[in-house]
């Protein structure tokens, strides 16, 4: 488990070719950020990386990462997430939130009723989704501001306004 002094910015997809070159999936805003954040470690804490991009290439980033020189090496990192120290990463403005400080955090409804909590955000290509563990099940709410009017990290808690079909 990551401590709550990390952030998690990306993944390693795999090898890139032969030589050890690695491609990297970076959830940053800007892809390329990703190496600026560094070092990377791995969820535990325990593998540091340090990481120089060496081109964009399609579905993410041609990377190097130092230690690693072969295809075999690269492929065993494959599917390991990257997380970068918080004091590194860019203060984000009132309105914008690191995932990892929505999840866990309770969700109500515009009438203080408790609909659950925050289990993961996921995001598909059209913006990002709240994915809320509630006594029913799971419970999928878009991440709008129409839709989640208020987040209050501080509280511990989000106010949802749920569309029509989704209580």
């Amino acid at each position: 488990m990551s401590g709550p002094d990390r952030i998690c910015v990306g993944a390693i997809a795999g090898a890139f070719g032969v030589q050890g070159e690695v491609r990297l999936k970076s959830f940053c805003t800007e892809p390329a950020d990703i190496a600026s954040y560094g070092p990377l470690y791995d969820e535990a804490g325990t593998r540091r990386f340090s990481v120089k991009l060496t081109r964009p290439i399609s579905g993410g980033l041609g990377a190097r990462i130092a230690g690693v020189t072969t295809k075999e090496e690269a492929d065993a990192l494959k599917g390991t997430q990257l997380y970068a120290d918080r004091d590194r990463l860019p203060r984000l403005p009132d309105d914008e939130f690191y995932h990892a400080d929505l999840i866990g955090l309770e969700v109500r409804d515009t009438g203080g009723a408790l609909l659950g909590r925050v289990r993961a955000v996921q995001n598909h290509g059209a913006g990002d989704i709240l994915e809320v563990s509630t006594p029913k099940g799971e419970m999928l709410i878009p991440f709008t501001l129409a839709a989640v009017p208020t987040v209050d990290i501080a509280a511990g808690r989000i106010v949802a306004d749920l569309p029509e079909g989704l209580d």
